[in-house]
């Protein structure tokens, strides 16, 4: 497994994986390719890629406030599921955050998402039940 950061070049093949994986994305809003290129250009290591010989079959965007490091949006394409690919951008995705000095890890995982929420678990997070997410958003699409 190779991992490795993303560019604008990718949009496409990054809108596909998260369509195959069953990811939903909003193409009008936050996820438009002009949305995207503008985070890129600000966070160059933003979408972290797993290849399997040289196909993208996974992907995490990773942010970070400065000391809470995120792992958002993984997905898997389902042909590679449960090959260690998850887990594998987990762990890289660990490593790059640790490399900024954040050592603080966090996932939001759906309510209805209960192989994320093992998979998270099996890992070593911890699932708080005592914490509300809380949204304001200009339109559905973001």
């Amino acid at each position: 497994m190779e991992f490795r950061f993303l560019t604008i070049d990718d949009y496409d093949s990054v809108i596909k994986l998260w369509e195959r994986a069953g990811l939903k994305f909003k193409p009008e809003g936050r996820d438009r390719r002009d949305f995207i290129l503008k985070q890129l250009e600000r966070y160059p290591d933003m979408l972290l890629g797993a290849y399997d010989d040289g196909k993208l079959v996974g992907i995490a965007l990773l942010t970070d406030d400065g000391r809470k490091g995120w792992i958002n949006r993984l997905a898997v394409d389902p042909d590679y599921r449960r090959r260690g690919v998850a887990k594998g951008l987990i762990e890289k995705s660990e490593d790059i955050f640790r490399k900024k000095g954040i050592h603080l890890f966090a996932a939001l995982v759906e309510d209805w998402n209960i192989p994320s929420q093992n998979l998270f678990s099996s890992v070593g997070y911890k699932k708080h039940n005592d914490i509300f997410y809380f949204t304001k958003r200009d339109s559905d699409e973001y």
